[in-house]
């Protein structure tokens, strides 16, 4: 984490000597840059952590993504089991007096084409945390991206009509850093991570154009979730998407309050 972050909430050891961070606080405003859709530079954007809750929980965040990836098992897998496989329910052979291990049915698990033993059967994976603790998960997953330096706010990404070329070209005309080739330096844009591209609300034009781009995915702020925010690698946020997040964050405050 940056410079701007302090633990608290320290967790003490066998012998009080050793503690590390279950919370950490962040007090400092956070620098986003902001761009145009042609990657040049229009200022930077200045945030309040306050706005986003101020704090970040590692294992609170760990435990709604678990929940949302939990939601998404279908949870049909089915073996069967010894009282459910073709086969005679017959002694193989005697148990004595063969010199050959004793066996009974040819159904048991020990055999080829017999059941399985304590075999996965279909079960419901699903479970819910309490919705206040998956809303502050959320908050601190895009807090998280800020203090990170992953996030990015543009200036417009309005689209007249789908044009999955046109958003393509905005992603790779944004730049993100550099690396190093057998060519020499090469940049690093959009276009080549997986990027969530927040928007005020729902844009059909930008998730048109953008739903067949490998890694890139459209969501309104309003449905941003933990797990997806945490899932892609960079942030792209629209001024009307910041917005509404801080929105989000100040009434969430005033709840408190």
């Amino acid at each position: 984490m940056a410079d701007s972050t302090t633990p608290t909430t320290p967790v003490s050891g066998a012998e009080g000597a050793s503690t590390s961070a279950r919370v950490i606080e962040v007090k400092d405003k956070i620098t986003v840059p902001v761009v145009d859709r042609a990657g040049a530079d229009k200022g930077t954007v200045e945030i309040d952590p306050a706005e986003f809750g101020g704090k970040i929980s590692k294992q609170l965040m760990h435990e709604v993504v678990l929940m949302y990836l939990a939601n998404q098992r279908a949870g049909t897998h089915h073996t069967l089991r010894r009282g459910q496989v073709a086969g005679s329910t017959k002694k193989l052979f005697r148990q004595k007096g063969t010199g050959n291990a004793r066996a009974g049915t040819k159904r048991t698990n020990k055999r080829r084409g017999g059941g399985t033993a304590k075999g996965p059967k279909p079960r419901d994976y699903e479970y819910h945390l309490p919705k206040k603790a998956v809303k502050a998960a959320t908050r601190m997953a895009v807090l998280s991206k800020l203090l990170d330096k992953q996030a990015v706010v543009i200036d417009d990404l309005t689209l007249a009509a789908p044009k999955t070329k046109e958003m393509a070209g905005v992603l790779k005309a944004i730049k993100i850093g550099k690396k190093t080739t057998d060519q020499g330096d090469k940049d690093v844009t959009l276009l080549d991570t997986t990027v969530l591209i927040g928007t005020g609300k729902l844009d059909p034009n930008v998730y048109k154009s953008a739903r067949n781009i490998d890694g890139v995915k459209v969501l309104p702020a309003a449905e941003f979730n933990c797990y997806t925010v945490l899932k892609q690698k960079r942030l792209v946020l629209t001024r009307s998407a910041l917005e509404a997040l801080r929105n989000v964050g100040k009434k969430a405050e005033e709840a408190k309050a």
